[in-house]
């Protein structure tokens, strides 16, 4: 066969092709707070949430312990110290993503940035760290109603974010989950 119409036809087919997948996802606008991972087909993109749940720590009754814990070490990470993931479990309607959305909204404007990903996108965590690993922002991942089953895959995305694979975990993160 001649090479030239071979070439042709793959070009004929990829264009083809091209019109089935969803468009690449271009930069998000970092000059949001507040974002979402979101899936389309075989692709995820941060995307930029324009109105934010708006708590105040005002609104969350009984949890003052809680609240002073997760604030301090909120600006630990914020002032550049030493800071720990967190894990809240607790019985349904306790606060537990209030307070996490409380603190984002208290802390927001020294720079605080929140991203909320899906317990089944937890898989995406390496995109997600290689999105913002050198960025100058200080990112929480929020993962709400965290659960697995036995050899899920997204706890091992999980797992290798949070103790790091041959890949440090980025500086500029912590991971926030209920």
């Amino acid at each position: 066969p001649n090479t030239a119409l071979l070439i042709e036809r793959a070009a004929m087919l990829l264009d083809r092709l091209e019109t089935l997948l969803p468009p690449a996802s271009g930069n998000p606008d970092w000059k949001a707070d507040a974002f979402r991972w979101r899936r389309s087909g075989a692709r995820g993109k941060l995307q930029a949430v324009a109105h934010p749940h708006r708590l105040d720590l005002e609104d969350l009754l009984c949890l003052d312990r809680q609240v002073a814990e997760i604030m301090r070490n909120t600006r630990q990470f914020l002032a550049g110290k030493g800071a720990n993931n967190i894990l809240l479990w607790g019985s349904r309607g306790t606060g537990k993503s209030s307070l996490v959305k409380a603190v984002f909204n208290a802390l927001r404007g020294q720079g605080l940035r929140l991203i909320e990903v899906d317990k089944d996108d937890l898989v995406d965590l390496p995109d997600i760290l290689d999105l913002i690993h050198g960025r100058p922002e200080q990112f929480v991942i929020f993962c709400d109603d965290l659960s697995f089953d036995a050899g899920e895959s997204g706890y091992k995305a999980l797992k290798a974010a949070l103790e790091g694979s041959i890949h440090a975990p980025p500086e500029n993160l912590l991971i926030y989950a209920t």
